[in-house]
């Protein structure tokens, strides 16, 4: 009788990690650039798409409702990719994730204005930020998760903390290329047809990023899953079916990601908005101080990373919640003061960068350690892209919203001063330091990575 013997493991090599975190994150950098290239020139969207029969400050919050419409969908991206990413691989999954984010970039810097189709403008632009969500509630979780997968113990919180420089990275050369164009074309040619030219340029920045990726290799856990059988079925069934995992989502979403997501938004986002839609500051002021404070800022994202290797990783993020809680309307208060002060805005917004890096650096480590292997990637991409889509998207939205009602432009920082009060009680109430010393190896054995061998 024949017999078929399966693949045979053996110990591999070191893992060249720099390359791999070098690769996943590029490509990361370029969905958060591509994303978020809507964000920074939202009040063009509000001037091109929408009648101008409106209101421009109704057109204006409008066009950041649709910002959000691309948060809103990113949980079902997560959902989606999530399932996909534990039942076919981690590789496969965030490749699909990237060519769909570059091309529905792409289209938004090809498509007609008001003027020329009406109400068809806005609907479309709607859909292309559905499409930009859906793929980046797949992009994250999966990077994240490969990352942590080929990241030795003990060590997690450092190697993961490089992903999360690519969101605030993202924004850099998001800023930097929309102040290139805008000095290079001039406003007012900026203004008719060169804000499209930042969107149509990232279709060669995810081609790059594809011929990276196009390297690695599949996660070593998850090929060693599915060596041993243990692989899920049905990922997105096994984790939203299971009452305790619905309870670590939860925990997961009000305790941590949903604060997270508010401090990250305000600190650079609504910061953003807020020098140039409230102080009136010049915008080419403005994009210089969040470039230099964002670059200067995002080494702190590794540091508590590591720092969470050694001391937890809900401590430091529950301090950077409260702080946010307690300081956030001074903060504000006093770049109103300094409006005409560039190094003192500078000096407010690192402060805010700096709580940024607390939450958010040690984020993914968490998550990873939160949920087992075989459903990690959709259990994790859930209450990440819920806690930052839903609720920290909503933030510059919500802000200008609350503020037009009451008149008053501070009182827009209520509803992420809120958010974060959840996640301290949250936090520090229901959830114990989790072990961020185990090994998440134990799944498959305990024993260390394995590769098959070469034909």
């Amino acid at each position: 009788m024949a017999t078929t013997v399966g693949p045979r493991y053996v110990a591999a090599p070191p893992l060249n990690l720099p390359f791999i975190i070098g690769a996943s994150s590029v490509g990361t950098l370029i969905e958060w650039y591509d994303f978020y290239l809507y964000g920074v020139l939202a009040v063009f969207f509000s001037k091109h798409f929408f009648s101008p029969a409106l209101d421009p400050n109704v057109a204006f919050i409008a066009s950041l409702f649709v910002f959000w419409t691309g948060f809103l969908v990113r949980p079902f991206g997560a959902i989606l990719f999530g399932h996909l990413g534990d039942l076919i691989g981690r590789k496969f999954t965030f490749m699909l994730t990237l060519l769909l984010m570059g091309a529905s970039t792409f289209v938004v810097g090809l498509l007609p204005g008001y003027e020329s189709i009406g109400t068809a403008a806005p609907v479309l632009l709607v859909a292309m930020r559905v499409l930009q969500g859906l793929a980046l509630g797949g992009e994250y979780g999966g990077a994240a998760t490969y990352i942590a997968e080929h990241a030795p113990d003990r060590k997690r919180g450092f190697f993961t903390s490089w992903i999360q420089t690519t969101a605030t990275m993202g924004i850099v050369l998001a800023l930097l290329v929309i102040l290139l164009c805008r000095l290079g074309f001039g406003d007012q040619a900026f203004a008719a047809w060169a804000w499209r030219v930042p969107f149509l340029i990232s279709a060669v920045l995810v081609i790059l990023s594809i011929y990276i990726r196009m390297r690695l290799e599949e996660s070593p856990l998850y090929a060693r899953l599915r060596q041993q059988g243990k692989a899920s079925a049905n990922p997105a069934l096994e984790s939203f079916s299971s009452g305790r995992n619905w309870g670590l989502i939860l925990l997961a979403l009000f305790g941590f990601t949903a604060p997270e997501g508010v401090v990250w938004y305000t600190g650079q986002f609504y910061a953003l908005f807020y020098m140039t839609t409230v102080l009136k500051v010049n915008y080419v002021t403005v994009y210089t101080i969040m470039m230099i404070v964002l670059t200067l800022g995002a080494p702190f994202f590794v540091v508590f990373g590591a720092l969470s290797d050694r001391v937890g990783r809900r401590n430091i993020m529950t301090i950077g919640f409260a702080l946010a809680v307690i300081s956030f309307w001074p903060v504000f208060s006093l770049m109103s003061s300094f409006k005409d002060n560039p190094f003192m805005l500078g000096v407010l917004v690192f402060y805010m960068m700096i709580l940024v890096t607390m939450v958010y650096g040690p984020i993914a480590a968490f998550l990873v350690e939160l949920f087992p292997a075989r459903i990690r990637y959709t259990s994790m991409s859930l209450p990440y892209h819920v806690g930052n889509g839903v609720f920290g998207g909503l933030v510059p939205a919500a802000g200008a919203s609350i503020a037009a009602y009451t008149g008053a432009a501070l009182s827009g920082l209520l509803y992420p001063m809120a958010i974060a009060a959840v996640g301290v009680v949250v936090s520090l109430a229901f959830m114990r330091e989790p072990r961020h010393e185990i090994s998440i190896w134990e799944e498959v054995g305990g024993e260390p990575p394995l590769v098959p061998d070469q034909p």
